[in-house]
């Protein structure tokens, strides 16, 4: 397979790919009211699945760690949901044109003057492995149907101190451009007992050049019949930022640059689900977790909590706030 270093220094390959150790696949199954939110983790995809991914997507490289089998999924029991995974993700990466390098050649070259090789690209791509990816809507049933709206996640209720009954976080990819700055994608979710919420956040720094946050924001109260999703693109040029007085500590923490960074593109979409008969008994929502290893044994205890449960004040402020 033909592979080209990220253009931020040509001279500059990626290291060999870190052959991690064998652990259970994971996966981990919360229950809350009709919704099934699951998160599986597991480790790095290897080399020859990279391989064949890479040539599968006509892309000449992929991020140094891909964690190909990682999912956070929510499934409602008429079928339908949504789930974020890394593979969708790389297939909306640009495959054929170096976006980066014309949107800041100045910057990239004045970096990189001393590399006598700057030219030498085999094939131009996307070496940011950015996207403007959403999430994977499921099709087990009729999907939601997707359309925009004004309606805006209520940021205010989410910063009231509520319960957390259930918190995840799972890592989809990571890549440090050789040594020039990082590119990572992950995804969070936390549930209280009226309504869940997610975020998914792709950051990136190019050192010396750039920073660029794309978040997906997904909100869901337990008695609408809806998410409501918001896709925000943000960046700036660290010269820019620095000119700004950001302080540079800053520059490495997406949770603390995020809100300094310009909006260049903000979508907003309800996502109305189908159709569906649901029974609830009781009135009340019974959550239940339970994890389990690729052997079928399950590991961890049934968890309920309902109105009568022991309180836990605590807030998820870089999700809320950010």
């Amino acid at each position: 397979m033909a592979s080209s270093s990220p253009p931020p220094d040509p001279q500059t390959s990626h290291p060999p790919r870190r052959m991690p150790t064998p652990r259970a696949r994971k996966v981990e199954d919360f229950s809350f009211g009709p919704w099934t939110i699951t998160a599986v983790k597991s480790h790095i995809m290897p080399s020859d699945d990279m391989d064949k991914l890479a040539s599968q997507l006509d892309i000449p490289q992929l991020p140094e760690m891909l964690f190909g089998q990682n999912v956070l999924r929510i499934k409602h029991s008429g079928g339908f949901g949504i789930e974020f995974n890394a593979l969708d993700h790389m297939k909306l990466v640009d495959n054929k044109h170096d976006l980066m390098k014309v949107a800041v050649s100045e910057a990239w070259r004045e970096a990189r003057s001393g590399s006598e090789h700057i030219h030498e690209v085999i094939k131009p791509f996307d070496w940011t492995f950015s996207s403007n990816y959403k999430g994977t809507l499921l099709q087990d049933s009729v999907p939601m149907q997707v359309e925009e709206t004004t309606e805006l996640i209520d940021i205010e209720k989410l910063k009231q101190r509520e319960r957390i009954v259930y918190f995840e976080e799972v890592v989809l990819f990571e890549d440090e451009l050789a040594d020039n700055g990082c590119s990572t994608l992950s995804v969070k979710i936390r549930v209280m007992p009226t309504s869940f919420f997610l975020l998914m956040r792709f950051f990136l720094r190019v050192d010396n050049v750039i920073i660029r946050v794309h978040d997906t924001r997904l909100y869901h109260e337990a008695d609408k019949d809806y998410f409501l999703r918001e896709y925000s693109a943000k960046e700036n040029s660290i010269n820019d930022l620095v000119k700004r007085g950001v302080p540079p500590r800053l520059l490495h923490d997406p949770n603390e640059i995020v809100s300094r960074l310009d909006s260049k593109e903000m979508v907003i979409h309800k996502l109305k689900f189908p159709d569906v008969q649901t029974t609830n008994t009781d009135g009340q929502t019974d959550s239940q977790v339970q994890t389990t290893n690729t052997d079928g044994q399950t590991d961890s205890q049934v968890q309920t909590t309902n109105k009568d449960s022991q309180k836990t004040d605590c807030t998820d402020s870089d999700a809320a706030e950010k």
